[in-house]
């Protein structure tokens, strides 16, 4: 069985993707969320996945013989990626299929990459 990559992507502001929302808004959007990664991982299908600090990175570049460190990724981008998810799947077919109920896609979009295994 193969292994996916899910990257959730959004705009990287939550006022602006959901609007004003309560605290407790923001905790059933958030049970949402675990629902459907307990479902996948009861059906063995999820393998990890975390959300990413908002706002907050470094991004690394080659820069003549050394590495040129910035800030990053800014709210100003078009997408942020805001977390992922490890699925196994027999194809791409059933990758989407197990991520077309997941609820990120009421507030931005997924990429799914197959993972390609390396030797140890």
């Amino acid at each position: 069985m193969a292994r996916f990559l899910m990257v959730a992507r959004d705009a990287g502001d939550m006022s602006a993707i959901v609007g004003d929302v309560s605290p407790e808004e923001i905790q059933e959007i958030l049970n949402k969320y675990s629902a459907w990664s307990e479902k996948l991982a009861k059906q063995g299908r999820l393998q990890g996945g975390e959300k990413l600090a908002d706002g907050e990175g470094r991004v690394l570049a080659a820069n003549s013989g050394s590495v040129r460190v910035t800030d990053g990724p800014h709210a100003a981008s078009k997408e942020v990626i805001g977390g992922f998810w490890i699925l196994t799947a027999d194809s791409y077919e059933e990758a989407v299929k197990l991520a077309s109920d997941c609820p990120h896609l009421e507030f931005g979009t997924l990429e799914i990459r197959q993972i390609e295994e390396m030797p140890a």
